[in-house]
């Protein structure tokens, strides 16, 4: 193998590594879970990084197709309603809250990776462009992961921004790419700060991070608590599922909308992801009024089909009585009053009078 391409696996397979041994927060230099996972060691990691990231996945991973998303236009935004939402893909979502508008994870980028030669490609286009989104007041950013903080997106929002929301030591990775430093605010869990009368909480979750072979859980990775009056939404991030969700209910819930991680799963990596049945409990012990699932439809992440946390998810919800939202990639949600949303990743569903785009997926 040449040496470029084994650094680029090597690369590639580094967030795949656990969170390590952990008791405190942070020990040693190094961010830690609330309990203790088991370390995994660097041949597993490795067999992780070539069996995942490099062999040919099953066709299933992929769409068969195009995926249509609904286009959205920056006009659109600016008229839309307070409180309304909007996926953009993965865990990247355009909220606007008291007319301001606030992003989570923007990731823009045609891989989720460290080099635009390899690494998991994009299945669609945003549905609104980097250039298109409206004057942001808020940046919120979860953990340093490739699919998660997108170094070229924060590049060009270093300007356009106003606020920039992280967990500890990430925002040291904004200052070195461009950030004013006076723009930046890092927490450690269970900190708040207020953005424009909005409320954000950054609470616990079950993660690690990593961009590199050196850097493990150097920076922290955080869940957001959103309050904007009596409003109250949940964003997940990354994270497997643990008791910090019921203690996150137990001082900020009822949330009136819980954004939680539903895809990219695998049972190789149990306790930093969730499976579908977890993120459904996830949602109860929050005290979830209804479940918007993310952290899917967007990258090849994982060996189940691409469709698989969607079809689960819903069956799951039904069986449990769970209002459940599932919209399309750039269709406009109501925070206030959710809409269960169209089954748009089945093979055929409905497109009348929708407004889309379409990409074509590239079949590798």
């Amino acid at each position: 193998m040449k040496p470029s391409l084994l650094l680029g696996v090597l690369l590639l397979m580094a967030p795949l590594a656990s969170s390590g041994d952990p008791v405190a927060p942070q020990r040693d230099g190094r961010f830690h879970n609330q309990a203790s996972l088991p370390q995994d060691g660097f041949l597993k990691k490795l067999r992780i990084g070539l069996k995942y990231l490099l062999l040919r996945k099953p066709p299933e991973t992929r769409p068969a197709g195009a995926i249509r998303v609904q286009a959205m236009s920056r006009q659109q935004v600016l008229d839309a309603p307070d409180h309304s939402l909007w996926r953009l893909g993965h865990s990247t979502v355009l909220l606007k809250l008291r007319g301001r508008y606030f992003i989570t994870d923007p990731v823009f980028a045609e891989r989720a990776s460290p080099v635009q030669w390899a690494g998991p490609l994009r299945f669609h286009a945003p549905p609104l462009g980097l250039d298109d989104l409206p004057p942001l007041a808020a940046v919120v950013l979860s953990h340093d992961h490739f699919d998660h903080l997108d170094e070229q997106a924060i590049r060009r929002l270093a300007s356009r921004a106003e606020r920039f929301l992280a967990p500890l030591g990430v925002g040291d990775l904004l200052v070195e790419w461009g950030v004013p430093a006076a723009k930046v605010t890092q927490l450690d869990w269970w900190q708040e700060t207020e953005v424009h009368g909005v409320r954000f909480v950054a609470t616990p979750a079950q993660h690690f991070s990593g961009r590199g072979l050196l850097d493990s859980n150097r920076t922290l990775w955080a869940s957001w608590v959103i309050v904007d009056e009596q409003t109250r939404l949940f964003f997940s991030g990354d994270t497997g599922y643990f008791a910090g969700f019921a203690q996150i209910g137990e001082r900020y819930g009822p949330f009136d909308l819980t954004l939680i991680e539903t895809g990219a799963y695998n049972v190789a990596w149990p306790n930093v992801h969730m499976q579908p049945e977890q993120s459904l409990q996830a949602h109860v012990d929050l005290r979830g009024r209804w479940l918007l699932p993310i952290h899917n439809g967007t990258f090849d992440l994982a060996l189940h089909a691409w469709q698989e946390p969607f079809e689960r998810i819903v069956a799951l919800a039904a069986q449990a009585q769970v209002k459940l939202s599932t919209p399309q990639m750039g269709e406009r949600v109501s925070i206030d009053m959710p809409h269960e949303g169209p089954r748009w990743w089945q093979p055929h569903p409905s497109r009348q009078g929708e407004s889309t785009v379409e990409r074509s997926v590239a079949q590798r």
